[in-house]
């Protein structure tokens, strides 16, 4: 008989039983996969009422909410400060967190590295499916990691793994990788949706159940998108990003998501010889080789998380030799690049529309905060004059449609940072600023829209 299949939709987890060019839920196009579908003796059992004999245990009944005992969640350090800034202070005790990004960027050396801290004091067990146990012990001697509390597997059956698990009984484990982990009892190939869901529920039932802090390792395909991630998502307690350009040696490790902690905040590493070098201060080595009195360049402050960092902002305007002017945009919006184009032409009575117009955030940065919109204002237009912006100048601010500055939130911080990084001179909208303490030894330029801006500066 022929095993029966659904369709899993990859962005909401909608399941269909025929394969559709778009999700009938989200109304995404090519998201639909095919996984092998659920029993239905399986269903039935696990729909099974009361009377039909199965009893529940006596531990597992509703309580009253204040009978439920509260302790804070116990954490412990990493090793790694940007790392532990991520997850809000810490790894915390049974959380499940996974880590993604794309193939080759950084995160099996990142999780070997934490490996060298953790297993001094507790006992780690990293599972490999995708390197042998010798392969995993030469690349921990080119990072330097000899601690003899670290345990090594090289499998790929969940069952094995469970097994392995109960009888070391580690403090940690790791899993590297979540799509190469299978469970025979699925006929589903691996890394498909529904291996990636058992096996991950699988892995949260090891960390609740035992108290066990489990660190998956997750690809993400050509899309930028982790297998399943709403699948996924769900179940874990913390999703990390490790982004960044293999032609850059700078990583970024984001947390999208974060039930212990903030989300959005970022850890900046620097990737060597060695490994994973910590970057303390972000703003600093994203400024570091800035030009120095030359059109088209300006630096802005954006918080990542609860931290305030320096980006420099980037943009070349040339007489376009086509009838449809080039866009081009790396690090920024790209349909609000477009925006600001046109609120420079209309309100700042440039004539940018002739011009092609490309944009880049230096670093690997991507700024998706409105605060950017002034410096990227005053880069275009700097190199559309072919004036340089001074060079002890910062911006901060978000531009309307009309043409106005508004202001943002968290402003004392971001002029602390700019202060501190030795700039003299900060351009910000005059709305709300009245309250704000001028640091010392920075001159606020407060302006209303955007003909002021330009006129205060070019």
């Amino acid at each position: 008989m022929k095993a029966k299949t659904v369709f899993f939709c990859t962005e909401c987890g909608n399941e269909t039983p025929k394969w559709a060019g778009q999700c009938p839920a989200c109304r995404a196009w090519n998201t639909l996969v095919e996984s092998p579908a659920e029993s239905k003796q399986k269903k039935k059992a696990a729909a099974a009422p009361a009377s039909s004999g199965l009893r529940r245990s006596a531990g597992n009944r509703p309580r009253p909410m204040g009978e439920v005992e509260t302790t804070h969640e116990l954490r412990f350090e990493t090793g790694m400060n940007e790392l532990d800034r991520v997850l809000g202070g810490g790894a915390v005790k049974g959380s499940l967190v996974l880590v993604g990004g794309a193939p080759g960027i950084g995160k099996s050396t990142l999780m070997l590295q934490i490996c060298d801290h953790l297993s001094r004091f507790a006992t780690v067990l990293y599972v490999s499916g995708e390197e042998s146990e010798r392969q995993i012990k030469l690349r921990a001697e080119r990072l330097h990691v000899r601690s003899q509390g670290l345990y090594l597997l090289a499998e790929t059956n969940l069952g094995d793994l469970v097994e392995s698990v109960n009888e070391l009984k580690p403090d940690i484990l790791i899993v590297d990788s979540i799509q190469t982990m299978y469970n025979e009892e699925l006929s589903a190939a691996p890394g498909s949706i529904a291996q990636v869901k058992d096996c991950t529920m699988a892995l949260m039932q090891l960390a609740k159940g035992q108290g066990i802090t489990v660190f998956v390792v997750g690809h993400v395909n050509k899309e930028g998108s982790i297998a399943g991630p709403k699948v996924l998502e769900h179940m874990v307690d913390c999703v990390l990003y490790f982004e960044g350009e293999r032609q850059n040696s700078y990583r970024i490790l984001r947390a999208a998501k974060n039930r212990f902690g903030a989300t959005n905040e970022i850890g900046v590493f620097d990737m060597g010889d060695d490994g994973l070098a910590e970057v303390p201060n972000p703003s600093e080595t994203l400024l570091s080789g800035r030009p120095q009195d030359t059109p088209g360049t300006c630096v802005t402050c954006v918080m990542e998380g609860v931290r305030p960092v320096l980006a420099e902002v980037q943009a070349l305007l040339a007489p376009t030799s086509f009838n449809v002017p080039r866009r081009t945009s790396n690090g920024f919006d790209y349909n609000r690049v477009n925006m600001l184009l046109a609120v420079l032409e209309k309100r700042g009575g440039l004539m940018v529309s002739s011009c092609d117009a490309y944009v880049n955030v230096i670093g690997g940065l991507f700024l998706d905060e409105p605060a950017a919109d002034l410096a990227l204002m005053i880069t275009l237009a700097s190199s559309f004059r072919d004036k340089p912006v001074p060079g002890d100048l910062a911006a901060i601010g978000e531009v309307g449609l009309t043409g106005e500055l508004r202001s943002v939130s968290a402003l004392g911080q971001r002029l602390s940072e700019v202060r501190r990084l030795g700039f003299t001179k900060c351009l910000l909208p005059s709305r709300n600023s009245d309250k704000l303490v001028e640091p010392d030894g920075l001159q606020l330029i407060k302006v209303r829209n955007v003909r002021e801006a330009l006129s205060a500066i070019l």
